[in-house]
Parts: structure tokens; C-alpha cells; sequence
């Protein structure tokens, strides 16, 4: 894509949300139930809600919500790279700084991506 066809707004929005569903559901085999992302000045915000898959879901209401959310962060890692690129090709912009997180009640996870562009 070159900057005449760069996406923006709502469709930017979109697109995101569309990638990050794609990578979550390719590397936990389920993605969200419900997701949307923004993107404001050098930052772009991704929510996911509803994510934890049902052996997940067990293990927390077993008591093991500390396995489910270091076993979410290993995950997290693992498609860090990917995720980063995906924001990338579509802002057209570096990435500079990834961070990723997971909650269990309520079953949210985040994705916050850091731009290379100046903010005023």
C-alpha cells in the first residue's frame, strides 16, 4: 500500500480489530466473542472480550486463574512479533513499543501498540 491508500478512521479501526482476531484465533484456536480497537495519536488500543477458551474458563473457576494468566502472557509473547508486524503494514507506521494483557473476570484481554509519530 503506499500513503495514498493508507487506511484511516473507522476502517483503520476495523482492519486492526479484523488482524488482531485473525492472530488470536490462529494461535488459541478461538478468538474473541466481541472486539474493537482505536487508534488515537501514536497510539492504537485493541480490546478483546470474551477470549479465554473453556478448558481456560474451568481452570479459573477451579482456582487456577494465576496459570491461566501466565499461560495468556506466554501467548501474548508468542504473536507479539506477528502482531506488530500486522499494525505496521497497515498504519505504515513503526511500531515502537507492544504491550499486551489479560483479565480474567471480566474475560478481557488488551493490546496497546506505541507508533513511531510524533504527538502533540
Amino acid at each position: 500500500m503506499d500513503t495514498s491508500d493508507r487506511l484511516s478512521g473507522g476502517e483503520l479501526n476495523a482492519a486492526l480489530t479484523r488482524e488482531v482476531v485473525r492472530i488470536h484465533t490462529a494461535y488459541l484456536g478461538r478468538g474473541p466473542d466481541r472486539a474493537f480497537s482505536f487508534h488515537q495519536g501514536n497510539l492504537i488500543v485493541s480490546v478483546l472480550e470474551d477470549v479465554m477458551t473453556r478448558a481456560e474458563q474451568v481452570l479459573a473457576a477451579n482456582g487456577e486463574g494465576d496459570a491461566v494468566l501466565h499461560m495468556r502472557r506466554r501467548f501474548q509473547a508468542a504473536m507479539g512479533d506477528e502482531l506488530k508486524a500486522s499494525v505496521q503494514q497497515l498504519t505504515g507506521t513503526r511500531v515502537v513499543a507492544f504491550m499486551s494483557d489479560n483479565h480474567l473476570d471480566p474475560d478481557v484481554a488488551i493490546e496497546v501498540f506505541m507508533l513511531d509519530i510524533p504527538t502533540t
